[in-house]
């Protein structure tokens, strides 16, 4: 393994940040309870001791993902605010105060890659085993889990037909001139006056003008793609996919399947969840796997091909028991899941199927199940899952699962911010949110609120 993990020598005028910070900081005590060595167990043969240049220490790579993700970072602030804050510095592994950039942002990327989706899971099952050690999360918590599935958005501008073809025809008159090909005429006027003119028109509400707009973008796409067929003398297979992908979107009809939405991401999928604000949304579907009890994700994987709700619950299940190393037991879902095919031995539970008559325990645990929409609302808004800027399929799968640790890595922070805040607002803020999540009698608040 070919990286830098060694320790910094001591240097003359230089404190140690051990000797300025807080010791007691959250960041700090977070630090100090991640297992680091499984990272470099794991990644280590990635690398190779006798080829190129020496590596960077994966504690920082890891550490770096960890910060973006938890604190809705980009490849390149997350760096920027590393080179400032010396929390942070601490936490990927310094000693030393750091004056200068210590990556480059696009070797993030390069780490991605490496790594790949199933090796960034090995990411979200140390912040799972890191909350078991410190006794946030208990084994028998991963027994009884919530599962739900949300639409994660690529990064894409919302799809039309003109905007589509205007933009398949660019790109085919530049391949073709990069590749010297000499076009009959490439519409560059044309093709931009065309679309200028139907967005006024469809603003207008004049459609038959806008659709005649409408249809002569596509006919100029359709000169553009016959007139390279003829003059390209050996067609490469980066020309060959561009004009598969014109033939995909030239084919189309209103009915077809397996539309292209994006040009430059052919995998986004057009995913109805029937919400009001937003009837269609595109990108890929995520299963989430949340516990019942303290609302720790166990499980995040996308899911291709827009499957329905019922035929993805095995996955999730089984991906979640990888993870927690734990046998699920009980499994809470909503309605969308009837009729699904999962055959394991754990208990479905469905939120408004069953027996009428049920005990007051089944009742409360199903009712938890709606806990999880808002483990969905922050791991969108806070933790980069609501759109997804990694490319590919692959950066669909590295999204979801690098989003489950920036989730469940303010949690960790937060439980280690405990002892920060006064004993006396800690002790009101359990009355207020007590974390058993079970109602207690009005006796047991009342001698709780005299003890404040």
């Amino acid at each position: 393994m070919k990286h830098k993990n060694e320790k910094s020598p001591l240097h003359l005028f230089q404190s140690r940040l051990d000797q300025i910070l807080n010791m007691e900081h959250a960041m700090v005590k977070l630090s100090k309870a991640i297992d680091w060595s499984v990272f470099d167990d794991e990644f280590g043969p990635l690398y190779s001791e006798d080829l190129g240049r020496p590596g960077k220490p994966i504690r920082l790579m890891v550490g770096l993902h960890y910060l973006k993700h938890a604190f809705d970072e980009s490849d390149e602030t997350v760096v920027e605010r590393f080179l400032e804050n010396p929390y942070w510095q601490y936490f990927c592994g310094f000693e030393y105060f750091q004056h200068q950039l210590p990556i480059d942002p696009t070797s993030l990327v390069r780490f991605r890659k490496r790594v790949g989706a199933e090796g960034l899971e090995v990411l979200l099952k140390q912040t799972v085993d890191t909350a078991r050690r410190g006794k946030l999360l208990k084994r028998s918590d991963c027994k009884r889990v919530n599962v739900d599935t949300t639409a994660q958005e690529k990064a894409i501008a919302y799809p039309t037909d003109p905007a589509l073809y205007q933009k398949m025809r660019i790109k085919l008159v530049q391949a073709a001139r990069a590749r010297g090909i000499k076009l009959r005429r490439s519409y560059s006027r044309k093709g931009k006056e065309a679309l200028i003119k139907q967005n006024r028109y469809r603003h207008a509400g004049q459609h038959q003008r806008a659709n005649k707009m409408k249809k002569k973008l596509k006919t100029y796409l359709g000169r553009v793609v016959r007139d390279i067929r003829r003059k390209a003398c050996d067609i490469d297979s980066d020309l060959n996919a561009l004009l598969c992908k014109a033939d995909r979107l030239l084919a189309r009809q209103r009915d077809s399947k397996n539309k292209l939405y994006a040009i430059h991401a052919p995998e986004v999928e057009c995913i109805s969840k029937g919400k009001a604000h937003k009837k269609y949304e595109f990108g890929v579907k995520v299963g989430i796997v949340s516990t019942s009890r303290g609302n720790w994700i166990v499980g995040s994987r996308a899911l291709p091909g827009n499957p329905y709700d019922g035929h993805t619950l095995a996955q999730s299940v089984s991906h979640a028991e990888s993870i927690s190393g734990v046998e699920v037991k009980h499994v809470h879902v909503d309605k969308g899941y009837r009729k699904h095919d999962y055959t394991g031995e754990a208990q479905v539970h469905i939120s408004g199927a069953g027996p009428r008559k049920k005990s007051r325990w089944d009742k409360l645990w199903r009712r938890r199940r709606s806990a999880v929409e808002p483990v969905i609302g922050h791991a969108k808004h806070d933790n980069r899952m609501s759109r997804n800027y990694l490319k590919g399929s692959d950066g669909d799968k590295m999204n979801a699962v690098l989003a489950a640790c920036g989730y469940n890595m303010r949690k960790l922070y937060k439980a280690f911010l405990w002892p920060e805040i006064p004993a006396a607002l800690k002790r009101l803020y359990q009355l207020l949110f007590p974390p058993d999540l079970f109602i207690r009698r009005n006796a047991q608040l009342i001698d709780v609120a005299t003890k404040l």
